[in-house]
């Protein structure tokens, strides 16, 4: 059964509290290196048959996400 993955992120302009926590978390740990985090939304979702992309991205773009605040990534098995 193929399975496609749909990450959700906020719009780089969108402000991310969780994301700045982490990031400040890591700086208190040491881990300085990292100089920015964005957090989101990961999504496994196993399809029957044919994944179809269109109806994939309007089930990710209004039940996953909200596309006014957030940026939808879609991976298809073998792409």
């Amino acid at each position: 059964m193929p399975q496609v993955v749909v990450d959700v992120v906020l719009k780089p302009e969108i402000s991310d509290p969780q994301g700045q926590a982490v990031l400040g978390a890591l700086g208190r740990l040491g881990h300085t290196q990292v100089t920015g985090v964005r957090q989101g939304k990961h999504f496994v979702l196993d399809v029957e048959g044919t994944p179809d992309e269109a109806e994939l991205k309007q089930i990710a773009e209004t039940l996953l996400a909200n596309p006014v605040i957030e940026d939808v990534e879609l991976h298809l098995p073998g792409a």
